[in-house]
């Protein structure tokens, strides 16, 4: 099973996504959209980092729903 981590660091407003081991991660791309791709050694993207993330409510917290799309 495929294993995806999530990162809500409320101190520095960022959202970090891994969908592989961070410790693969070669070079960081940062895009016009206030996203930092993280890529490793072949340029595959392994994760990514949105910044100045803000929650929705007074709550530090985060909830996450997994959504699972077959493609059928």
């Amino acid at each position: 099973m495929e294993k995806v981590k999530v990162i809500h660091d409320s101190a520095g407003h960022t959202l970090t996504v891994w969908f592989d081991d961070p410790s693969k991660e070669h070079v960081c791309e940062e895009t016009a959209d206030e996203v930092v791709l993280m890529k490793d050694v072949n340029g595959k993207v392994i994760g990514f980092e949105l910044l100045h993330y803000e929650t929705a409510g007074a709550e530090t917290g985060l909830a996450v729903e997994t959504v699972i799309h077959t493609g059928t």
